[in-house]
């Protein structure tokens, strides 16, 4: 078989899908240890470190500016077709209107003693944006440009910054450019890497300190951001990507070995399972993976990522299936049943739903409109995709009148002495005192 076969009918069973996906999520320490190391190097170098990398990983003959110049930018954006820009601006339409009616809105309380209490929902100053570059900088991920520039956008964000690996010859792949020109960005650097987080956390001479770092990217890119936490703020940790698809007997299997493909071909980590209540479905889309895998241009990546963690598995029930898809917490999760609207609101951990046939995962990626980067390795039990409020902060507001302080002064104070804060509770009583 392509993938694993299991039959999960007993918690034994269960076991052994549960252990193989734990695999996934061992940690690295010899990427850990280099990218600390090239952290400080940033630190303590800025600049000259920043071309080291560049020169070792990406482009042997870097020189010059790290940024991409206007007139750079302006001429990419001529040069790509109309049929291109009209593809990123549908994707990107569909993306602003859905993060539109994420924005929080600030409000406020007042009391009839004059006093005023609310929340003041603020963007953040500066945002800094990975940008995948594929291979060698030659297949930027346009779509995670339009992903975490736009929610960026929408909540206000003033100065948008963008990295992104250059190509062989240092330059910056012109669709890419040509997007970032049509969101109106216009701060590029071409570098990438652990050491291009590293640069937005702690700011260079070349590369002004960011707020917040977004994107997506490899196992140093997302080290590197969990080791700037703290300096900046983060979108998420973020894994390999992983689909887990529900079917019933109503399911294509042709379409599901598509939608499992789609995943396997991201990386050799990638995951991608069905879990299916019909045995003569779970036999077709094995025979269908097979069929299918052998045209793929990324076969030998696609291969390995289903022998190792491709997975089939046959189940008792739906709400066996149900179960072990809000246990697994899968970064996408597909519904392939007869009426999938009735399993959602049973769905309780996952990145995003995708409900019905014609909404594979695919979609989302693209030009559905909520956003791709999402949660994974089961994290999605307790984080959310990337949204508009990864770039806001909220802020408490309080002002109280003189008489909300004298009614309450006494019981401040109390507090703060139980706490044995003596001058938490003169720094109130001094206000009403008479």
């Amino acid at each position: 078989m392509i993938c694993h076969t299991m039959s999960l009918r007993s918690a034994e069973e269960e076991q052994q899908l549960t252990s193989l996906l734990l695999q996934r999520n061992q940690p690295q320490e010899s990427v850990e240890t280099a990218v600390k190391g090239m952290i400080a190097d940033v630190a303590e170098r800025g600049d000259a470190a920043l071309f080291d990398y560049c020169r070792k990983f990406d482009c042997p003959d870097m020189e010059g500016s790290l940024s991409i110049s206007e007139e750079t930018i302006q001429q990419a954006y001529s040069g790509v077709s109309s049929e291109e820009l009209n593809r990123i601006r549908i994707a990107a339409g569909n993306i602003r209107a859905f993060h539109e009616a994420q924005k929080e809105r600030s409000w406020f309380q007042s009391r009839e003693d004059g006093t005023i209490l609310g929340q003041m929902t603020v963007p953040v100053d500066r945002a800094g944006l990975y940008v995948p570059g594929g291979r060698g900088g030659n297949t930027p991920l346009l779509s995670s440009l339009l992903m975490t520039a736009i929610p960026a956008q929408v909540a206000g964000v003033k100065e948008i910054a963008v990295v992104s690996p250059p190509r062989a010859d240092g330059s910056l792949n012109p669709s890419l450019l040509a997007a970032a020109h049509e969101l109106g960005i216009r701060e590029i650097y071409r570098m990438g890497g652990a050491w291009s987080i590293a640069a937005l956390a702690l700011g260079t001479k070349s590369v002004p300190k960011v707020d917040v770092i977004a994107g997506p990217g490899n196992i140093w890119v997302t080290t590197a951001k969990r080791l700037v936490i703290g300096r900046v703020g983060i979108d998420m940790i973020a894994g390999p990507s992983e689909v887990l698809i529900l079917a019933d007997s109503t399911a294509n299997p042709k379409w599901i070995a598509a939608d499992m493909l789609a995943q396997a071909e991201h990386d050799r980590l990638a995951s991608a399972i069905c879990l299916t209540t019909d045995e003569s479905l779970a036999r077709q889309i094995q025979i269908c993976l097979e069929e299918q895998i052998a045209t793929l241009p990324r076969e030998e990546i696609a291969r390995q990522s289903l022998a190792e963690w491709g997975v089939v598995a046959v189940v008792s029930d739906l709400d066996k299936a149900i179960d072990i898809a809000n246990r697994i917490a899968p970064e996408h999760l597909e519904i392939l049943t007869e009426q999938p609207w009735s399993v959602l609101p049973r769905i309780r951990h996952a990145g995003a739903a995708f409900l019905g046939p014609y909404s594979p995962e695919t979609l989302g990626d693209y030009c559905a409109g909520p956003n791709h980067v999402l949660p994974t390795l089961s994290t999605a039990r307790f984080s959310s995709a990337l949204s508009v409020q990864t770039f806001s902060r909220r802020m408490s507001i309080i002002s109280a009148g003189r008489a909300f302080a004298e009614n309450h002064a006494p019981v401040t104070a109390a507090l703060a002495r139980m706490e044995q804060l003596e001058a938490h509770a003169r720094s109130m009583e001094c206000r009403v005192s008479r």
